[in-house]
């Protein structure tokens, strides 16, 4: 694990923006296409404003939710309904990007459009205060299967204590990604990330499913 911190916000989203849109620009010289897959929630908006204005070929760059609430797409707590809001305007609004919520077609055509994706270019995760990545929750009860290395690409899984089911990457996407970041602020989410690092454990933290390759993007 790399640790790097910043003295605000607003730096480190835009230091961010900048080391993901090269990490972009960079694969689109060897390949046709390329992909990114990043999470929903409150923090990573500000990244999502300071990534939308890049300078990509976007109409080669494919966008996933790293996880999905099964919410409908205008709902507040939809991530696609975030990342469409924040990332996929401007510039950005070229790109092709990849929902998972199932449609007409069910897991099955679900599981190919993203397999279709892989292997994800670069990685961005937020955590929770419980070390979960993604929605790879401890104690879910399809946790244990949605870390094994036969896992589907994506995989629904009910997250304890959360009001709706959920789909998610599933770890041997994860730890496919070439370019892996793990975006965190506060003192709580520091302290979760070193307890994570401690444990070692990605049945009780699943933050550590990727820890050891990632880069870890900390501010107060």
């Amino acid at each position: 694990m790399k640790l790097l911190t910043y003295p605000d916000l607003e730096m480190m989203m835009i230091a961010l923006a900048n080391v993901l849109a090269g990490e972009l620009n960079n694969a689109l010289f060897h390949e046709d296409r390329v992909s990114i897959a990043l999470p929903g929630g409150t923090t990573p908006g500000p990244l999502y404003d300071d990534l939308c204005a890049s300078s990509l070929d976007w109409s080669r760059v494919r966008v996933l939710p790293t996880d999905e609430r099964l919410v409908a797409p205008d709902h507040p707590r939809s991530n696609e309904g975030m990342i469409r809001a924040r990332l996929l305007t401007g510039k950005a609004a070229e790109a092709r990007f990849i929902g998972l919520r199932p449609g007409a077609d069910g897991m099955d055509g679900l599981t190919e459009r993203v397999r279709r994706a892989l292997p994800l270019n670069v990685l961005v995760l937020g955590m929770g205060d419980d070390m979960h990545a993604a929605s790879l929750f401890p104690g879910a009860p399809e946790l244990d299967a949605a870390l094994s290395p036969e896992a589907p690409p994506v995989m629904q899984i009910t997250p304890p204590g959360q009001p709706e089911p959920r789909i998610t990457l599933t770890a041997p996407v994860l730890q496919g990604a070439l370019s892996i970041h793990i975006l965190i602020t506060g003192a709580a989410k520091r302290a979760a990330l070193e307890q994570a690092a401690e444990l070692a454990d990605p049945h009780l933290a699943p933050i550590c499913t990727v820890l050891k390759d990632a880069t870890v993007h900390w501010t107060e």
